[in-house]
């Protein structure tokens, strides 16, 4: 999975799905990108960061691979991805400092 943060002011989330002939045929390539697609569909929602472009590149065990390691998967990609970018990972439970004890000044 690749990301890109836009500046172009809109908050929407562009997502963009890709499976090379290496891939296999184009039954199985399909077959890749709409298991992509559903997974996207299930873990962007909470994880994916506004005003940014992703894109699924389908690999060898896209099609085989069970769809709730699937959905893991992508979901620690977004998570990892977020990481990168500089946006607060929610899901990692890393302390935010709304969650830190306030500090007694002295």
């Amino acid at each position: 999975m690749q990301a890109r943060d836009r500046v172009d002011g809109t908050g929407a989330i562009r997502v963009g799905f890709t499976a090379t002939r290496r891939l296999g045929g184009a039954v199985v390539r399909n077959r890749a990108k709409r298991r992509l697609r559903e997974a996207a569909r299930a873990t962007f929602p909470g994880l994916a960061r506004a005003g940014c472009d992703y894109v699924l590149i389908a690999r060898g065990g896209s099609t085989s691979r069970p769809y709730l390691r699937l959905l893991d998967d992508v979901k620690s990609a977004l998570i990892r991805l977020a990481a990168d970018l500089g946006a607060p990972a929610t899901t990692r439970g890393d302390a935010s400092p709304a969650s830190t004890p306030p500090q007694n000044p002295a």
